[in-house]
């Protein structure tokens, strides 16, 4: 008797779950939503799993996710094995056409496909793309050059992915891309998903980190920045709040905000299942950037 009572309220919690959730499944059914993935959430196993499931159970609902992942920590992998020397400046790798290589082959070769093999063990429908797959994003040299082979994306054509998505796939794109010429450029993993985003006019932006989301103090997990207006955003970074590797995250943010995308979101991706937080829940976890003060009060 006392099991089946104990099974019987396990039960019922399970079904008062779904049921909560039942307005925000109404809210985003049918909208897109662009998830970087990258850091803890990528290479822990307990966490991957965590992540492979939430962009399943979103598609069964009815959004439309689509992945953007990097893969630096296997990149480096593959380099050491072959004993090439990784080399990094102002905190970005410079990639010569050896090391450019080795990312085409890491990034759209080996990591895309574990990152699509996944998705689809637990039940999902994922389809592996790069920038070349439908001439999806075209690349072109960042700055001045000083770092090879490192690209920004010149323009989207996200025409490919409409089909999938109304079919109900997970298309699952490494942040690889060629220029006009046909040469592969390895381009910032967020840049690519802000500029994605921006192209399907994406309900959200979701970003992955290994932080919190936007601190006052860096040193202060306690400081978070729950929410914040495009503008607050921009003199944050002015002030130097935002600084270091948080700061190309928000701008990605703010371009995108700037381009239609309706929130972007900084989301720690060491909590399971954050992203199931951040879109079921009224909470949401880390930071949320919106383009006015009229979306924050909505």
């Amino acid at each position: 008797m006392t099991t089946d009572l104990l099974v019987s309220q396990a039960d019922s919690l399970r079904v008062s779950v779904l049921s909560e959730a039942l307005p925000y499944i109404q809210r985003f059914t049918g909208r897109r939503v662009v998830v970087k993935y990258g850091g803890a959430a990528m290479v822990r196993e307990d966490l991957r799993d965590a992540v492979f499931r939430d962009l399943a159970l979103l598609a069964c609902v009815g959004v439309q996710p689509v992945v953007v992942h990097g893969g630096g920590p296997e990149i480096n992998q593959w380099l050491s094995r072959l004993a090439i020397e990784p080399q990094f400046s102002g905190g970005l790798r410079v990639t010569d056409q050896l090391t450019m290589d080795v990312v085409e082959m890491v990034l759209v070769g080996r990591v895309n496909k574990q990152i699509v093999n996944g998705l689809n063990r637990v039940g999902g429908k994922a389809v592996g793309l790069c920038g070349s797959d439908g001439g999806l994003v075209q690349a072109r040299l960042w700055g001045d050059g000083s770092h090879g082979l490192v690209g920004d994306v010149a323009a989207v054509e996200p025409d490919v992915l409409g089909p999938l998505l109304e079919a109900g796939y997970i298309p699952v794109i490494s942040s690889v891309a060629p220029d006009a010429e046909g040469q592969a450029h390895n381009i910032n993993a967020d840049t690519v998903a802000g500029e994605l985003a921006a192209s399907l006019q994406a309900e959200k932006l979701i970003l992955l980190t290994d932080t919190p989301g936007i601190l006052r103090n860096r040193q202060d997990p306690g400081s978070l920045i729950r929410q914040l207006t495009l503008a607050e955003a921009r003199g944050l970074i002015a002030d130097g709040v935002v600084e270091g590797g948080m700061t190309p995250k928000t701008e990605c943010c703010i371009r995108a905000l700037a381009q239609g995308v309706a929130a972007a979101h900084i989301v720690d991706g060491r909590v399971p299942h954050s992203l199931l937080l951040e879109v079921f829940t009224d909470a949401g976890i880390g930071t949320m950037v919106v383009g006015s003060p009229a979306r924050l009060a909505g």
